[in-house]
């Protein structure tokens, strides 16, 4: 039995004893997809836990399930309690919703999964993997599989150099001519696990500032406003970026500001159970910094 094959038996044996013991109500894993690849699944019956799958092709980050940001729960209605698998970025994800109280931590069992990294949609190796040096989920609850060695990068930020080494004009030029590309799908909104507000004040019809409209400023406010909302949140999944139909660059806007949350505060999202200090840190006066 190879490696992979015996994570998915471990996954599937995992699965059907949470829901035979009642611990959970529900498991949130993958199953193959109908063309092939992995898609997210979920899990009521024990008997249906053969359908779980362990691969490279299992990219999604599944705790973007865990907050519905259509339906908030009602008022005194008990929420479901729910196992999830996580890779070490998505785990990441845990922290920052536990950090803001968006999830209640008895309630989520959390299956961990030891990584060798993920494929992009060609197949080939995604670039995330290739400057990640977590092999194993930072909180869980049970880990499947064997961590293997992690290779430190030797250059975490080479990916920004592409942009960074442009003359300022020359990086407005780029934005923009991407920025104007963008459908306002809001593909990259609904998939991210840190964008859950009940309405998003991009999509008002009523904002002073912000429209709804598809001219290049409201495309432009949309994603820099986004990737602010995001700074010191962000746990560099790049879900946004693959979902994104008209492939913007969304990391490289992202991790521009990873950066400098590390540089300032030393921060990185999701290391531990923290608050971003980019917006909840106060200086000697008591004032935001």
């Amino acid at each position: 039995m190879s490696p992979r094959d015996s994570l998915t038996q471990e996954l599937r044996e995992q699965a059907r004893q949470l829901l035979e013991d009642g611990r959970v109500d529900c498991v949130i894993g993958y199953e193959a997809g109908p063309r092939g690849g992995a898609r997210p699944a979920f899990i009521y019956n024990p008997a249906e836990a053969d359908r779980l799958i362990w691969g490279p092709d299992c990219v999604h980050n599944l705790t973007t399930y865990l907050h519905d940001k259509k339906k908030p729960r009602k008022r005194g209605k008990e929420p479901p309690r729910v196992a999830v698998v996580v890779k070490p970025c998505d785990s990441r994800t845990l922290n920052v919703l536990l950090a803001e109280r968006q999830i209640e931590r008895e309630r989520v069992y959390l299956i961990g999964v030891a990584c060798e990294g993920v494929v992009d949609k060609d197949g080939r190796p995604a670039a995330k993997c290739g400057r990640c040096t977590d092999r194993t989920p930072v909180v869980y609850d049970v880990l499947l599989g064997e961590p293997p060695e992690a290779i430190p990068a030797e250059d975490d930020w080479a990916d920004l150099a592409c942009v960074e080494d442009m003359a300022p004009a020359e990086r407005l030029a780029f934005w923009l001519r991407e920025f104007d590309r963008c459908i306002r799908c809001y593909a990259c909104r609904q998939v991210c696990p840190g964008c859950y507000c009940t309405t998003c004040m991009f999509e008002r019809d009523d904002g002073l500032w912000v429209d709804i409209g598809l001219e290049l400023p409201g495309k432009h406010i949309f994603h820099l406003g986004r990737a602010l909302h995001l700074a010191g949140r962000c746990v560099e999944c790049d879900e946004c970026e693959r979902v994104c139909p008209m492939g913007l660059p969304l990391s490289l806007l992202n991790r521009c500001l990873v950066r400098e949350m590390e540089a300032l505060y030393g921060h990185r999202a999701g290391r531990e159970e923290t608050l971003t200090p980019l917006l909840f840190e106060l200086d000697e006066k008591g004032s935001p910094i």
